[in-house]
């Protein structure tokens, strides 16, 4: 991998392919490379430089909340990535102002992949790269928010491993791997927004071949298992709005819903003669506002009550 320096400050309509190719002496281009830009650049030369500060811009940049801690409000951003401050970032920008995600960032991998066969004459694949936090993990990496002419998922499914076990579930995000090594020659203060990377011609694909993007890679909303923080989990399962029910996922089982009743409220959950998929619950007045929660967070809901005291549950999508 190799970072060239003397890239100059970019600013709005800036060749960023023009920019690159005035580096080549320095990385020298071959057919199989991937070349990995930074979402800030492509930004800068987009237009996509805002005055006023990230709070200010991020409203218009959130699908949703997805945790809130002191002044760090972590969101789904209109891109579908899960990010702090849905990516808007002030850094390397004149101050009062902040620099938005592209506005399509798998778009603006293709448009610089297009660019830069046309006139090099080159086979590459393109990386629009960003940084992001982990859950679970200290620190941050880069990762791809566009991609074009390239694998951006290698699925092992199927495979076997050198013991003959069968591999079911591995799947490596090469794109992000890369946009991470990447990062490391460009550094965060080197200036080098560009990089190119050598050694994976498999995974760039033939002209004209553009592939998902990286798209491919975001989750589609309700698919996984952390929706939302821990706090604002229980929140929007008590509040009980059915908007908020899409990140909770796919309704749980009957029995799995159950055994949350009993271990919660300390009593049984039986099946609902009246539904198949139902299940029946008796509880008291002051227990029918926990269950209801219960209920919401496992994708299931309360039917009006037909009894002082048995309430009547379903999932909501079966």
């Amino acid at each position: 991998m190799t970072a060239p320096d003397g890239a100059p400050d970019i600013r709005t309509g800036d060749d960023l392919v023009d920019i690159l190719l005035g580096l080549v002496d320095l990385v020298d281009l071959v057919d199989g490379d991937v070349v990995a830009v930074t979402s800030k650049v492509v930004s800068k030369a987009e237009g996509r430089v805002r005055r006023g500060t990230r709070d200010q811009a991020l409203a218009g940049e959130t699908l949703r909340v997805v945790a809130r801690r002191g002044a760090t409000t972590i969101v789904r951003n209109r891109l579908g990535l899960t990010m702090a401050a849905a990516g808007i970032d002030s850094s390397n920008v004149e101050q009062g102002h902040v620099v938005l995600l592209p506005e399509d960032p798998d778009a603006s991998a293709r448009a610089i992949r297009a660019g830069l066969r046309e006139r090099s004459g080159r086979n590459v694949g393109v990386v629009v790269t960003d940084t992001a936090g982990r859950t679970w993990r200290e620190g941050q990496t880069d990762l791809a928010i566009g991609a074009a002419g390239i694998v951006v998922a290698d699925d092992h499914a199927g495979r076997t491993d050198a013991h003959g076990n069968l591999l079911e579930v591995t799947v490596p995000a090469v794109a992000d791997e890369i946009a991470g090594m990447a990062e490391l020659a460009q550094g965060k203060l080197g200036a080098r927004p560009f990089a190119v990377v050598r050694g994976r011609s498999d995974l760039v694909l033939p002209v004209g071949e553009d592939g998902p993007g990286a798209a491919a890679l975001v989750r589609a909303e309700g698919t996984d298992l952390f929706g939302y923080g821990a706090r604002e989990a229980v929140v929007r399962a008590v509040k009980g709005d059915p908007a908020d029910r899409a990140p909770f996922g796919a309704p749980g089982s009957a029995e799995e819903l159950a055994a949350a009743v009993t271990e919660v409220l300390g009593v049984p959950a039986a099946r609902d003669g009246s539904s198949p998929h139902g299940l029946a619950v008796r509880v008291p007045d002051a227990l029918r506002r926990p269950l209801e929660a219960l209920a919401f967070a496992h994708g299931w809901e309360a039917l009006p009550a037909d009894s002082a005291d048995q309430v009547r549950l379903r999932p909501v999508r079966v």
